[in-house]
């Protein structure tokens, strides 16, 4: 099978997404989850004193190898009127310390004249000048023809020259970008034709501005591009991006080619549904093979023909993906999900066995009260183990109080816990103060707990996100929190939490994860 390479810009052009942002520690877990999938390049951010965010990204990492993936900074070409070597942007990506560099050029003379202001010449310079720099300095080069398609519709001659530039240069992928996507398939089937005698490996990045970025991608594909990019579940400015959600099950599926490493299709749902969690987006139930409704069926007659032959109603196996059959009347099916998610977390489970049945209708019921277990495996990993009898409770919260007042004008409000905890025998109360409310909760619970399991001085609480499941509701809504916690051996886990009262559901959160940090602590070492 042909490899396509594929280029995840999730942490880039997906942040530009509106109602998105992403920390430093939430990039770093999608990278690296992103890397574990299966994806060639992970590109990180455009590094610059105006985004200290990526800067501090990208120095993370250097600590934080990458198994798979090759991690990407991206970037313009040098400025007009200035040599390439001399350009602080550029010196700006090379002090990334990344193997590969991204760099966007202007293709379409309409932005050289009118928004850079410069001549059709100066810019060639500035493509060619820029790509044969960082190809000097030891990086791949990659360069993305910034609104190729609309350039070539106006002026080909000179949209070709462009590419020609970066290819003279040694770019070792140029890619043709549809920036404001709006292209039709038959416009981007021309353009890729008159680019076969480029001597050079082509790519596309399209947006979905005419819903039609997936389509303009695969036709691309079919004419020769070997270098794909776009964001999971379709993430981007305005319209957003193409969907890789779409883009690699088809092209492994349907179209015979090679995308993703041996075996690792199947966990492309929980990637998925992984990064809408990190972005706190709740993931479009009718997005195609990793939607929840992707393979749900309702109808009595598409239900019946399901259950006697499933190819009937459905064009692929849903598990190819990672997801499930769902028969919305008789909420059937769904086994294998458990399964696949406790194979995750070495805990082997047969899809038949009455045990699986028990937890898949525990799950199926927390999900419907607004539980999400994609991001936060170790609460998953505690529903099994209880499941099975295999967890016990070192603790249990009896009482607990929280106040916030605002005693002091001018400062910080104060926010204290109170909480009795029962551990054993014994029952400890205690009191601590925070930054906020579930700050101080925190504290508190940890005061307890320490002088009985000293392990939780080394577990520290790293983030925190808070989402509204009901949104009608209003201010009774159901809120979902996620924790995320880390131990001094680096091991990092989520739990999550589910009320309509935001410091409840918190509290659950919380002893989820220092119930977890007891479990691991408690695992012989290896």
């Amino acid at each position: 099978m042909e490899k396509v390479l594929l280029y995840d810009t999730t942490l880039r052009d997906g942040a530009q997404s509106a109602g998105i942002a992403f920390s430093v520690n939430d990039k770093i877990r999608i990278a690296q989850h992103l890397d574990l999938l299966g994806m060639d390049y992970i590109e990180g951010g455009w590094p610059s004193p105006a985004s200290p965010r990526d800067v501090a990204f990208f120095e993370a990492m250097q600590s934080i190898p990458l198994q798979h993936a090759r991690l990407t900074a991206f970037g313009s070409t040098c400025r007009g009127g200035v040599k390439a070597n001399e350009d602080g942007q550029l010196r700006q990506l090379l002090a990334c310390r990344v193997p590969v560099v991204c760099i966007f050029g202007k293709s379409w003379d309409l932005h050289v004249t009118g928004a850079l202001r410069i001549t059709l010449e100066e810019n060639l310079r500035m493509i060619e000048d820029s790509v044969a720099f960082l190809r000097s300095e030891g990086v791949e080069v990659i360069y993305d023809a910034e609104h190729f398609f609309d350039g070539f519709r106006e002026n080909p001659a000179y949209a070709l020259a462009t590419v020609q530039a970066a290819a003279r240069a040694g770019a070792q992928a140029i890619v043709l970008c549809d920036t404001n996507g709006g292209s039709l398939p038959a416009q981007v089937r021309a353009a890729m034709l008159a680019l076969r005698s480029l001597e050079a490996p082509l790519g596309i990045h399209t947006h979905n501005d005419a819903e039609l970025a997936v389509a303009n991608t695969l036709i691309a594909v079919e004419e020769g591009a070997r270098h794909v990019q776009g964001t999971m579940n379709g993430y981007g400015e305005r319209c957003g991006n193409a969907n890789l959600c779409a883009i690699i099950p088809t092209l492994e599926l349907k179209m015979g080619y090679r995308a993703l490493p041996e075996g690792q299709l199947r966990h492309l749902y929980a990637a998925a549904h992984f990064v809408a969690e990190i972005a706190n987006v709740h993931p479009p139930d009718h997005q195609a093979y990793v939607g929840n409704a992707a393979f749900a069926h309702k109808g009595g007659v598409h239900i019946d023909s399901v259950m006697k032959l499933k190819r009937s109603y459905e064009h692929i196996e849903p598990e190819e993906v990672g997801n499930a059959t769902r028969l919305l009347v008789s909420d059937q099916a769904g086994g294998s999900t458990v399964v696949e998610r406790a194979n995750r977390l070495g805990i082997a489970l047969d899809k038949k066995a009455p045990i699986t049945q028990q937890i898949l209708t525990r799950l199926k019921e927390a999900e419907h009260e607004g539980y999400e277990f994609e991001a936060a495996e170790a609460s998953f990993a505690l529903m099994i183990y209880r499941a099975l009898g295999q967890f016990t409770p070192q603790f249990t919260v009896s009482d607990f109080r929280v106040i916030v007042g605002d005693h002091n004008i001018g400062k910080s409000p104060l926010s204290e816990a109170i909480v009795r905890v029962k551990v054993g025998e014994r029952e400890e109360h205690t009191v601590a103060d925070g930054d906020g409310p579930v700050h101080a909760l925190d504290g508190a619970l940890r005061k307890a707990l320490h002088p009985h399991f000293p392990v939780l001085e080394t577990v520290r609480l790293t983030d925190f996100k808070v989402r509204v499941v009901n949104v009608r509701a209003g201010t009774a809504a159901r809120v979902r929190v996620l924790v995320e916690t880390t131990d001094a051996q680096g091991n990092t886990w989520s739990t999550v939490g589910v009320h309509e009262n935001i410091i409840l559901a918190s509290l659950e959160a919380l002893c989820d994860a220092l119930h977890y940090a007891l479990h691991l602590a408690a695992l012989p070492v290896a």
